[in-house]
């Protein structure tokens, strides 16, 4: 099943898809393109050490690709593995099956983005803590629990903690904790510790400790509060990968339906389990899952489907656990119960992977669009002088800007990292380029600027870039 994931994502994801805004800013920290883009508060760098080993060595955004869909085909694997000691096998295949074939799971298996390693370390975490309680001679429990704790903290800091909560309440309820307790609860701690020590480092070291650095992060998103973000979770399944504000129609309510019926089949699955020696992993996972969504779902005013990631791995193991209980109880039925059963799920999973794949080929097509229009915006910028060592500011500029091996500085917004007079002194020593479209006005410091046209760039239309003095097309002899 693992391999197959990563098959798919080769033969569906992968060819032709460029990196997102989100992927740019981190490949960007270790790649070799372009210079750095600004790194903001709420990001953590767990995931450009699993981009290093390739973007390090080559610019190929495919290389990336594969290294990651197979990166991410092995960690299923052991993610899941953990889990054999504590449900029966055919549960964490069928939990691995359902995760993997959401879109949004395959979507983002050869991304350079957090959320999925974030599921990874959920599952090793909680299925490691499980197996510290039950038995001592686990050799592998505690450090798989430190080390799933941490991956979680190295990605998204915040994440491991709500996943951390719900495992350190259940120290006191598990049975056989006395002697166990500390261990586990030393083992939490230093996974927690761990995974979050180079984001704390780096507060201290540029927003002045982390506490200031969570209050920037809250700003840059929009504020966080008390919100009910579940509807725009269920709107942005259709397609949208940022939700932002998520005030549109909902235009495919088929897309959404296995989200509604989540509930239900988590439900069903602890209700099977209550009774029988498997009640504790099931319900641990659907508790830990729970608790990894609320901060997305009542604390965030906005939705992606990605932020939910490691809430569906986890709580796809009580619904693994129901479907199986189910199949195995029609064994003793009639041959006429069996059959329609056995028929009602293939039918439903046929429809469930119909809708999945239709979803992933419209949203991926969209990406595969933009890809080849940055391309294009990047080669315009190029003949029109804008070369490295260069800067690109304005819409779009993180994206745009690594495609043409410039840097991206912005004087204003949530990435200001330069002013407009340092931009300005910046554009008579070297090409700077700034991206304007008919959806904004053109900065004061750049009206007097050379300007062409760009070509469209998504719903941008009317692109076109103020360019520096000192971004000069080359001649018919060479560069003047």
């Amino acid at each position: 099943m693992a391999a197959a994931f990563a098959f798919a994502q080769l033969v569906l994801v992968v060819p032709g898809l460029g990196l997102g805004w989100d992927e740019t800013v981190y490949v960007s920290q270790v790649g070799t393109r372009a210079p750095a883009a600004f790194f903001s508060a709420p990001r953590a760098r767990g995931i450009t050490l699993l981009a290093a080993p390739v973007a390090g060595l080559t610019d190929s955004v495919a290389a990336l690709r594969v290294h990651l869909a197979l990166l991410s085909g092995c960690g299923l694997f052991v993610a899941l593995w953990v889990w054999r000691r504590l449900l029966p096998a055919p549960v964490p295949a069928v939990a691995g099956a359902l995760f993997a074939s959401l879109w949004v799971t395959l979507f983002y298996g050869p991304q350079a983005m957090p959320n999925l390693w974030v599921a990874y370390g959920g599952l090793v975490a909680v299925g490691c803590f499980l197996r510290a309680v039950r038995d001592r001679g686990d050799r592998w429990a505690l450090p798989g629990l430190g080390a799933g704790v941490a991956l979680a903290a190295l990605m998204r800091p915040a994440d491991a903690v709500w996943l951390a909560l719900p495992l350190a309440a259940a120290v006191p309820l598990a049975r056989p904790v006395r002697r166990r307790g500390p261990p586990v609860v030393a083992a939490l701690a230093a996974g927690l510790a761990a995974g979050c020590a180079p984001w704390v480092v780096e507060a201290y070291a540029r927003y002045g400790g982390p506490v200031a650095r969570l209050r920037r992060a809250g700003e840059i998103q929009g504020g966080l509060g008390w919100y009910f973000s579940a509807d725009d979770h269920v709107r942005a399944l259709g397609g949208r990968t940022l939700c932002r504000p998520c005030d549109v129609p909902w235009h495919h309510p088929v897309s959404a339906g296995w989200f509604l019926a989540l509930p239900l089949l988590v439900a069903g699955g602890v209700w099977l389990a209550a009774r029988t020696r498997h009640r504790a992993p099931v319900a641990l996972a659907a508790v830990a899952g729970a608790a990894s969504a609320v901060p997305y779902l009542f604390t965030v005013g906005y939705a992606a489907p990605r932020f939910l990631l490691p809430s569906y791995a986890l709580l796809a193991l009580p619904v693994a656990y129901a479907l199986v209980r189910v199949v195995r109880g029609c064994r003793d039925r009639p041959s006429g119960w069996r059959r329609g059963t056995v028929a009602l799920l293939a039918v439903a999973v046929a429809g469930h992977l119909a809708v999945q794949y239709r979803v992933l080929e419209s949203v991926a097509d969209r990406v595969r669009r933009d890809t080849v229009d940055l391309g294009r915006v990047a080669a315009a910028l190029r003949a029109q002088g804008v070369r490295p060592p260069c800067v690109v500011s304005g819409e779009d500029a993180i994206r745009v800007a690594y495609r043409a091996g410039c840097a991206s500085r912005q004087p204003s917004g949530h990435d200001g990292s330069i002013t407009p007079g340092a931009l300005t002194a910046t554009g008579l020593r070297r090409p700077v380029a700034v991206l304007v479209s008919d959806l904004g006005g053109v900065p004061a410091y750049a009206r007097r600027w050379r300007v062409r046209p760009l070509p469209d760039l998504g719903h941008r239309t009317g692109l076109r870039a103020h360019l520096s003095p000192a971004a000069v097309p080359p001649g018919p002899a060479g560069p003047r």
